[in-house]
């Protein structure tokens, strides 16, 4: 497999950092979209989350006790029934540092699967945002850039990367914060690595 960045960056704070058998436990495609789902939109019952990806619920409750084995998700306590539970994330961010895993070939399958799970979550919600339909005020205010001129040291990619971090940190309301009436759920993706130098023919 070829070079995977170093880390995959979160925010600030404590974090899981994950290990070959969590590792093993995420990386999945459906068990990763159902934990994006858990994150973007909060609790859901297997029936809800087997609606909205096109599964059958029994298909989703396994792997919902998947997560909930490797310490992802947790039973929401005080609502459900025995027969329909609702499930929410685990309220702790994780980390990922791929040299964990560079020199250990029983693990690389599962890095590789993660690795391009995400990439796919990351890509499907900027198309997915392209093809709605947004008002004027809401369309100016996103962006989607990129910038492609600047030159690094590891340090300095480092160093950039805690600074926006930051930045997003400070922007991120508090959990029992009242949010503004006109406001709406905002994703901020950060991808940043770097790339080999061309060379000409």
């Amino acid at each position: 497999m070829s070079e995977e960045p170093e880390r995959v960056p979160q925010p600030a704070g404590p974090a899981r950092r994950l290990d070959a058998r969590s590792l093993r436990g995420l990386a999945h495609p459906l068990r990763m979209n159902i934990y994006e789902l858990l994150g973007l939109d909060g609790p859901a019952t297997a029936t809800r989350l087997a609606e909205r990806l096109g599964e059958n619920t029994g298909t989703v409750s396994w792997h919902l006790r998947h997560l909930a084995e490797h310490g992802f998700i947790e039973e929401e306590s005080g609502r459900g029934t025995k027969r329909e539970r609702w499930w929410k994330r685990v309220d702790v961010p994780n980390e990922l540092n791929t040299a964990d895993f560079r020199d250990d070939p029983d693990t690389r399958g599962a890095l590789s699967v993660y690795l391009h799970e995400l990439a796919q979550q990351y890509f499907s919600r900027v198309v997915k945002y392209f093809g709605e339909d947004w008002d004027d005020t809401w369309r100016s205010a996103g962006t989607v850039s990129d910038w492609s001129e600047l030159r690094m040291t590891p340090q300095q990619l480092e160093e950039l990367n805690a600074e926006l971090m930051a930045v997003i940190a400070r922007h991120t309301p508090a959990p029992d914060a009242e949010p503004a009436p006109d406001s709406l759920p905002v994703v901020v993706q950060l991808q940043s690595f770097p790339r080999k130098e061309g060379g000409t023919a």
